[in-house]
């Protein structure tokens, strides 16, 4: 395998593609309170796929960014995860990992042993534990998560605006309609008992911008 190359697995808000590109070239998303630093090399990623990836999703701690909880991927749960898949350099994903901590980007880090036994601790915040979930044209499939499972994890309901962002990551990546986003995202630890598919759906139909849902601001036609 080529580790200068690999696939960054997205299975929360980087589903969608507007929203990721901050984390590459910098720049804040359209309504978003967060400007990111960008990337060393903030070329946009060389290839997308659309996957979904053995195990589920789950909302756990406190959002700086959206309020209530985000999301983490946990391999051990029952099902499959729908996420999307970012060619990019080690040096980009590393540097992507280093903004979702919050931290300066910079840092090269030697990615071998999750490459080579799927696991890897990096540090010790919510999302330095590195998986690998596949292979795809010689590439290895990378994401990182929190270091504990879902069954030990703070569940904390997300909220109204970070479901909205997934939704339509949801529907971008996938072509899924409300309905489906809707059913998937309420059946996840976390959101489950505090969600409910309806009410998840009534976010994203009729379809809106994200960022106009998250900041209560009316949609483009609206403010014509």
């Amino acid at each position: 395998m080529d580790e200068s190359s690999l696939w960054y697995v997205a299975y929360g808000s980087n589903l969608f593609r507007e929203r990721f590109a901050c984390y590459l070239s910098g720049g804040r998303p359209a309504g978003g309170a967060r400007r990111y630093t960008g990337c060393r090399d903030p070329r946009p990623a060389r290839a997308e796929l659309s996957i979904t990836v053995p195990g589920g999703i789950y909302f756990a701690l406190i959002s700086q960014v959206w309020g209530g909880g985000m999301a983490f991927y946990d391999p051990a749960l029952p099902g499959r995860a729908a996420a999307r898949a970012y060619l990019l350099t080690r040096r980009q994903f590393c540097d992507v990992m280093s903004q979702e901590m919050r931290r300066d980007v910079g840092t090269d880090h030697d990615l071998s042993k999750a490459v080579a036994h799927g696991r890897q601790r990096i540090g010790p915040g919510r999302y330095e534990t590195i998986v690998r979930v596949g292979e795809r044209g010689g590439h290895p499939m990378l994401t990182f998560t929190a270091p504990h499972a879902s069954s030990a994890a703070e569940l904390n309901a997300p909220s109204a605006p970070y479901l909205t962002m997934l939704g339509h990551g949801l529907h971008e990546a996938h072509g899924w309609a409300p309905a489906r986003a809707a059913a998937y995202l309420a059946a996840c630890p976390g959101a489950r008992g505090a969600w409910t598919p309806h009410r998840i759906a009534a976010l994203l139909d009729p379809p809106r911008r994200p960022a106009d849902r998250a900041t209560g601001l009316p949609s483009s036609h609206e403010r014509r």
